[in-house]
């Protein structure tokens, strides 16, 4: 998301649309693939396992139920997999600051703010840190980085209100 530049030469960071900030916020995920599909795999087998006892004393019926259970937990997992599609990118130069939002659906909204008018807002939590950060400028609200873990979401905050300093500056 970077201006083109030349390799050889440094951008120019006084040039009123030299990025002073990109970012790309995604939701975190710790259940890749592969493992998705161990778990599913291993899943399956203890519920076999776990309903062969009610179909050897005639209570096959259970079965289903085991049955219900795994599909349940597929759909949540699939669920979970398609919303991690979703993500935030955020843009500064002098000129312009540029929030977009993609949803897991595809639908895209997009602000632009100047950024002599923005401010940053922080509201902060005493036991669990930077809860909500979120862009103000001429009566517009947006959060952002709601994806983000609380020192996750701080150290954005510190990045966006330096990127945010330099821009007026």
């Amino acid at each position: 998301m970077t201006a083109p530049h030349s390799p050889s030469a440094p951008p120019n960071m006084d040039a009123p649309d030299a990025t002073l900030f990109a970012a790309r916020i995604t939701p975190h995920r710790s259940l890749g693939r592969e493992a998705f599909r161990i778990t599913m795999t291993l899943i399956c087998l203890a519920s076999v396992i776990s309903s062969l006892p009610f179909v050897m004393m005639g209570a096959w019926p259970v079965v289903g139920f085991f049955g219900i259970d795994l599909l349940a937990l597929y759909i949540a997992f699939r669920i979970n997999f398609r919303r991690a599609n979703s993500f935030e990118e955020i843009w500064l130069s002098r000129v312009e600051l540029l929030m977009r939002k993609v949803s897991h659906h595809g639908v895209r909204r997009e602000w632009h703010f100047n950024p002599l008018w923005t401010r940053l807002e922080r509201q902060i939590h005493a036991d669990f840190g930077v809860e909500k950060l979120t862009f103000i400028s001429r009566g517009q609200r947006v959060t952002v980085g709601d994806a983000l873990s609380p020192p996750e979401r701080e150290s954005l905050g510190q990045a966006l209100h330096t990127a945010l300093l330099e821009a007026k500056r």
